[in-house]
């Protein structure tokens, strides 16, 4: 079966498990098809009913009404129900672990892990066999930060989310910040990242035959078609180039620090690829590959004249030019 297909029938399987688990008299055939939200047959749904009664799902069939109707155990489940969750708020908790790994590293870090594996324990082995086969839609990056001043819609992220499970094309109005205008664009949706306090979109554009990272806040609509696509994201990681929430090919990076800066480099992990070499004066030279973005540059025009970069001249002329251009403001505000 081909890998999109097998994609959209785990998200219809799983739609169903959660409309079974909430619906205490069972649900007839005609039921669990609206609740699977695609255009499928009676047939399809068996077929579902019976791949989820195989992998050790309890689904019991009875008649009722004059109808079949499909019910989950509930008996299998008593560990949930002592604690106060419901089957889609445990599953939605344990699917936040890709958010919560930003916290790795950090004191939380093995009490997240030991919080997770009795998480796991609360529930059937079967069931998270089935739920680590579902896609990961989101993923953060470094710290959480503050929530971004321009909140975006639940509908609009939920629609993001939902393309990007059931592999939708979407068309996408979007504000561009280069152009200042707004744009029309057909994307294939790959999944949503937080990172720096804002949600960005991965999405690839066929017009341009490449991926590109959109602002979820700078969406003006979105509107999911019923096509689907097999276009394939090269990596998991959100924005694995940048220090900060940006794309774009990485090149060798060399600054050095004076010895007042060089300690609050030492404690910090700043990227993967770092090097960390000391120097003579008991400063540091930090030798990164990343990409030369605006994240980068703010980065180290942060540490004033306690950084110097070595290399690329590239990122030395950005950062000569807006200190100059800083200073230039600082000197027209004191001719006042």
């Amino acid at each position: 079966m081909p890998k999109v297909e097998r994609h959209g029938e785990i998200v219809r399987q799983w739609r169903l498990l959660v409309a079974l688990e909430s619906a205490s008299r069972g649900l007839t055939l005609a039921e669990l098809r609206e609740a699977a939200t695609d255009a499928v047959t009676d047939r399809t749904i068996r077929r579902d009913i019976e791949a989820l009664t195989q992998a050790g799902f309890p689904i019991e069939t009875a008649r009722r009404d004059q109808k079949t109707r499909f019910s989950l155990n509930r008996d299998a489940f008593r560990g949930v129900a002592a604690a106060g969750f419901t089957l889609p708020e445990l599953c939605a908790l344990y699917f936040s672990r890709s958010l919560l790994t930003a916290l790795g590293g950090t004191p939380f870090h093995d009490s997240l892990d030991s919080a997770f594996e009795k998480l796991a324990d609360a529930l059937p082995p079967a069931l998270w066999a089935f739920v680590d086969r579902l896609p990961q839609a989101l993923a953060a990056k470094g710290h959480l930060g503050q929530a971004s001043a321009h909140p975006v819609s639940q509908d609009l992220v939920a629609t993001l989310v939902g393309a990007a499970l059931d592999r939708r094309r979407l068309d996408m109005r979007y504000h561009s910040f280069s152009s200042g205008r707004e744009k029309d664009y057909l994307v294939e949706p790959h999944r949503l990242a937080w990172a720096h306090g804002a949600l960005y979109l991965f999405a690839f554009v066929p017009e341009y035959g490449e991926m590109r990272t959109f602002a979820v806040a700078r969406i003006v609509s979105a509107v999911a078609r019923t096509e689907s696509f097999t276009s394939e994201v090269g990596s998991d990681e959100v924005f694995p180039q940048s220090l900060g929430a940006f794309s774009g090919a990485s090149e060798h990076v060399e600054i050095d620090f004076a010895p007042a800066a060089a300690r609050y480099i030492r404690e910090r992990a700043w990227h993967p690829s770092q090097v960390l070499i000391e120097r003579p004066d008991g400063g540091v030279r930090l030798q990164l590959t990343v990409s030369v973005d605006p994240a980068l540059r703010a980065w180290v025009l942060g540490f004033g004249p306690d950084a110097r970069v070595r290399r690329p001249e590239r990122l030395a002329a950005l950062v000569r030019d807006a200190a100059a251009a800083t200073l230039d403001t600082y000197a027209s505000v004191e001719s006042r």
